[in-house]
């Protein structure tokens, strides 16, 4: 098979697979929502990256990609394990037990708004479309929040939503890093390591902030536990490299905007929760800001940069 034809066949092979994380990672926070019924946050980030490091490094090892990382590669997976899937984890958690899933994930997918003023400081050249991305996803994020109709002082609405933009930014960061890394292993073979790194650091902080968790097992949450831990997490996360890797930089971010869309659709009928004007109206806004950020990129991007461009559920 020629080169061309290769090329072909994968692209073919991506765009399949796109449908594979946009499903799984936007039914995970509806799914996320009715399993944190029955276990409180923090722990349910803990077990799910616990039980994601063991599928992950079983993923590999059948696709006999294991691989023991490069000394070189230590600090990205510092900066995934503690930013992209530690902190990113226990935020979008904490903001399910304050918010609806659907304004949840909408909030949270605001990380290419954070990257455009953070590569100001990377020295970048940033075009006016992607200044115009920004301010239309920051009128959608306030438009979103509805501040006049909510009571801030009330317990938990300003810390709920907080919590996802503050998970939104520490996937910024990650990016910004993926983007200068020399890299000698793929993101893919990293995967394990990073959410073994994770699970190290949320299971001990779980136990010392809340040793006694209540815990309800229900079938309900184990098996939305089950979904998010197994599939909606190292599997999306693996499909999802792939599609980064083999498709253009904007294709691929562009269709990952289904990830958003699909969790609201999900919400709106599993839930029953309800499209607002603020929710329709910001959700709209802010995706249109993201999509227009995105095609103001520069034609030329760092493909290891792609591969850690969305977010896992």
């Amino acid at each position: 098979m020629g080169e061309a034809a290769q090329r072909s066949t994968q692209q073919r092979r991506a765009f399949a697979l796109l449908a594979v994380p946009v499903l799984l990672f936007g039914t995970a926070w509806p799914v996320n929502k009715l399993a944190l019924a029955g276990m409180p946050p923090l722990w349910f980030a803990a077990g799910r990256v616990a039980v994601g490091t063991l599928v992950s490094f079983l993923l590999l090892a059948a696709l006999r990609q294991l691989r023991r990382p490069r000394r070189r590669d230590l600090p990205i997976i510092a900066t995934v394990g503690l930013l992209q899937f530690a902190l990113f984890f226990a935020f979008t958690n904490e903001a399910l037990a304050y918010l609806p899933a659907g304004r949840s994930i909408v909030l949270s997918n605001t990380t290419t708004l954070w990257l455009v003023p953070m590569t100001l400081v990377t020295g970048e050249a940033i075009p006016p479309l992607r200044w115009v991305g920004v301010a239309a996803g920051l009128a959608g994020i306030v438009t979103l929040a509805n501040p006049w109709s909510l009571d801030w002082h009330a317990p938990g609405v300003a810390i709920g939503h907080a919590y996802p933009l503050l998970a939104a930014l520490a996937w910024a960061c990650g990016i910004i890093h993926a983007r200068r890394h020399r890299w000698t292993l793929s993101p893919l073979q990293l995967l394990p390591w990073e959410m073994l790194l994770a699970a190290a650091v949320l299971l001990p902080t779980a136990l010392l902030l809340d040793p006694a968790p209540r815990i309800e097992p229900s079938a309900a949450v184990l098996a939305g536990f089950l979904y998010v831990a197994v599939l909606s997490g190292p599997l999306a996360s693996w499909a999802a490299v792939v599609v980064a890797r083999d498709l253009p930089t904007v294709v691929s971010s562009l269709g990952f905007l289904g990830i958003p869309a699909m969790g609201l659709l999900i919400s709106t009928t599993l839930l029953g929760e309800q499209v607002t004007w603020s929710l329709g109206g910001g959700a709209a806004l802010i995706l249109a800001g993201v999509a227009l950020a995105i095609l103001a990129r520069a034609p030329v991007s760092s493909p290891s940069a792609a591969t850690s461009a969305r977010p896992p559920r």
